[in-house]
């Protein structure tokens, strides 16, 4: 088997272990969160009855350890579970409101990869003048500022005062949604060659994965930067110098593939940051996406929502970094992954 594949095969097999341990987990804590979920599904004006019977059918009079039994049973089979929330499949409502959130984040992460790293490249290469120090403090702005802030921000700026975006939702109400074929608005649009849609989607797109990204951009050019400024140190850089390279081929042919491995290492870890930070600014920009219908379901203790819920932003973020450790190791061939060099 050669080394990538039998990597890939390693760290399929530890997702899906870290997978069971979340659910495990995750199962645990919604158990012994405070409240009755039945009471809190049916109401204060049901009766006993009518509790103890939604308690009985959802398997929560059983002792915990067979309440997960019937879980993973379940979910062996795909089902999981129906949610007290909206009372429907938990996977219809991940269904539903999976895409615009997936949507929002891969737009922050192109975003914090087409800003951010040509602003590392140029700050790395006029280091110590004005263009440098601006960008670092621009960089400093968006780490330490958090995501819904610059949400808030982004919304009184332009579009209350100066009145270029709108406030909130993925589209107009006076454009009609395009046939849901992945659910991305802006793929269904081209998809199927509505280009009213598509234009308006990307408008009500940009601010809040501007929002979403900022804190990402911020440190994926500082840490651009500083690998960058590392990599000029080396000695295949002064003798490409001594060959009389362009300052512009060094930069983007010789300096910037060493200096993006830490890059693409961290971006794979932002994507934490962007799953985690993603309810706020759905909050702040009213965008139907699942980490806002997460924080409704843990208020309301839905306890398979809840499971469901982060059971998939876990694998989302678990496939992320098998997509990122791949990149590393097409980028730098020298990176030794478990089982062998790639």
């Amino acid at each position: 088997m050669a080394p990538l594949l039998k990597t890939l095969l390693h760290r399929l097999i530890a997702s899906l272990v870290v997978l069971v341990g979340v659910s495990i987990l995750m199962f645990a804590i919604a158990r012994v969160i405070p409240g009755d979920p039945a009471r809190i599904a049916l109401g204060p004006n049901a009766t006993e009855a009518q509790v103890q019977a939604l308690r009985h059918d959802r398997h929560l009079d059983q002792p915990i350890v067979d309440q997960y039994w019937f879980y993973v049973r379940e979910l062996a089979h795909g089902n999981l579970g129906n949610s007290l929330y909206s009372n429907r499949p938990v996977a219809v409502d991940i269904a539903q409101y999976l895409p615009a959130t997936l949507e929002l984040i891969f737009t922050a992460s192109l975003l914090m990869v087409l800003i951010g790293i040509p602003v590392g490249i140029m700050s790395a290469r006029y280091r110590g003048r004005i263009g440098d120090h601006l960008s670092r403090l621009v960089a400093l702005a968006g780490v330490s500022t958090p995501a819904f802030v610059w949400g808030v921000i982004l919304q009184l700026v332009f579009a209350y005062f100066w009145h270029l975006f709108p406030i909130e939702g993925r589209l107009s109400q006076s454009i009609p949604q395009p046939p849901i074929i992945t659910g991305f608005i802006t793929i269904d649009s081209i998809m199927t060659g509505d280009g009213r849609a598509l234009i308006d989607a990307v408008h009500h797109l940009i601010l809040p994965a501007l929002a979403l990204a900022a804190a990402g951009i911020g440190q994926t050019a500082r840490l651009t930067r500083n690998s960058m400024v590392e990599t000029y140190q080396k000695p295949f850089i002064e003798m490409a110098r001594a060959y009389g390279f362009s300052e512009s081929r060094i930069a983007t042919r010789y300096a910037f593939r060493p200096a993006l491995v830490p890059v693409l290492t961290i971006l794979g870890l932002d994507l934490a940051a962007l799953l985690g930070n993603a309810f706020l600014v759905e909050a702040v920009f009213g965008w139907p996406g699942l980490s806002r219908y997460g924080v409704e379901v843990i208020l309301h203790k839905d306890l398979d929502a809840i499971i469901g819920t982060v059971l998939i932003i876990s694998a989302a973020f678990l496939i992320a970094n098998i997509v990122v450790d791949v990149l590393v190791a097409l980028v730098n061939p020298r990176i030794r992954l478990a089982g062998g060099r790639t």
